[in-house]
């Protein structure tokens, strides 16, 4: 199987370092790629959420599958055209992935499938924003309707930063707070039949103890010691079934991978919203933990043939990866420091670039991921962070507390 991968960030990394462990892939493509992906794949050029050089490069290279990594190419549409030319596509249409790009269709969905989530307003001017602020009190809870990089949604209990957030924005989606630690639910779906991934949680503050403002994450680990035993079979029951028949019935079904974000309230699981792609870093650490081969798994989705799959084998023992940011990061980071201690298993690439002397430099926000396993979750933290400190980025900056608190028993599901 030759394989076309798009998108070169830490997502894309670790499912590179996935699908170069499939026996059955024989050839990787990536693109644009990153330093990390160009030891695994041969790079190409090629702009990821443009549909038709996508498509033309499917086509060119004669891959059976190509693997959309980022939200962004897929709302612009590039798995419908690649579907056009009859090559099979891991990542929904164009239609379909409005569950991520938009807020308030998402909500749409939820409220017609039943699914248990947040109360909500869709907001398009101060009125309404004053009015949805109000009723729901603080934290308030002030969602950015379209893509934003996992950087649209303010949750604080200042009413003026909510507002000017909303302001921002032009239209919000402003729902209730939902209470309770958070999860990351991976089920990958052919639109019929839908396979769960090991749950996660990741990280969206910038600092430790949940502190500062949100980012696109700086940490995550797997399996949750804490969740709820029944929590997945719940999930895919209450949540994940009735949103694919949804998607069905409206004559747009949802192929790829859907990514379920919740809050496990008192009241139970409730979603706080969905993603149309893998979560990143939440992939770092569920796919080193993933046994069965990734390529074989996407390519049933990708073909609808995924209730002929064999069921998912996993690796005993935990991951955690932590991330590695640049100066400056989220608001304004710093790009083109020098990094070493970079060329380890483990470390992935998530924005860097490769001068021509092969000197590697800093090239985004979120710059590296320490990832690592271990027999359980204290031993697989202590080796991510082993890995952090072997990494020299002048001025960048990483939580200390990943996974901390689910180590030491201090998670607390609301009663």
């Amino acid at each position: 199987m030759r394989v076309l991968l798009l998108g070169g960030g830490g997502r894309e990394h670790a499912l590179a370092l996935g699908l170069a462990a499939d026996p059955a892939v024989e050839a990787l493509i990536a693109a644009p790629g990153n330093p990390g992906i160009a030891a695994l794949a041969e790079i190409r050029d090629v702009a990821a959420a443009d549909p038709g050089a996508v498509a033309a490069l499917a086509v060119e290279t004669g891959v059976d599958l190509v693997v959309v990594g980022p939200e962004a190419p897929l709302v612009a549409g590039v798995a419908d055209a690649v579907r056009a030319k009859g090559i099979p596509v891991f990542g929904p249409s164009a239609e379909a992935a409005r569950l991520e790009g938009s807020k308030a269709f998402a909500k749409d969905v939820m409220t017609a499938a039943g699914v248990p989530t947040a109360r909500a307003y869709t907001c398009t001017d101060a009125d309404s924003v004053a009015v949805a602020l109000t009723e729901f009190g603080a934290p308030y809870v002030v969602k950015n309707d379209g893509l934003a990089a996992g950087k649209g949604v303010v949750v604080t209990d200042d009413r003026a930063s909510a507002e000017e957030h909303a302001r921002e924005c032009g239209r919000v989606v402003i729902e209730e707070y939902l209470a309770g630690p958070e999860v990351s639910l991976f089920v990958v779906t052919d639109g019929e039949a839908a396979v769960p991934l090991l749950p996660a949680q990741d990280f969206k503050r910038v600092g430790d103890g949940d502190t500062g403002p949100n980012t696109g994450g700086m940490g995550a680990y797997a399996p949750l010691p804490w969740a709820p035993p029944g929590l997945v079979d719940e999930v895919m029951r209450d949540v994940v079934h009735p949103t694919l028949a949804e998607m069905r019935r409206r004559g747009t079904p949802f192929a790829g991978l859907l990514y379920v974000g919740l809050a496990i309230t008192a009241a139970g699981p409730r979603v706080i919203e969905f993603n149309a792609r893998f979560g990143d870093p939440e992939t770092q650490v569920v796919l080193a933990l993933l046994e069965t081969p990734l390529g074989g798994l996407l390519h049933a989705a990708a073909t609808g043939t995924l209730a002929e799959h064999p069921p998912l084998r996993w690796r005993d023992g935990a991951a955690v990866t932590v991330v590695v940011a640049a100066e400056g990061y989220p608001a304004t980071p710093r790009a083109g420091d020098v990094i070493t201690g970079a060329d380890r298993p483990g470390v992935i690439h998530a924005g860097t670039r490769r001068d021509a002397d092969g000197t590697l430099r800093s090239a985004g926000g979120r710059v590296l991921c320490g990832t690592a396993t271990g027999p359980d979750l204290a031993a697989a933290r202590e080796a991510a962070y082993e890995l952090v400190r072997g990494i020299d980025l002048p001025g960048s900056h990483h939580r200390t507390d990943i996974a901390a608190a689910a180590v030491e028993d201090r998670i607390v599901i609301p009663r």
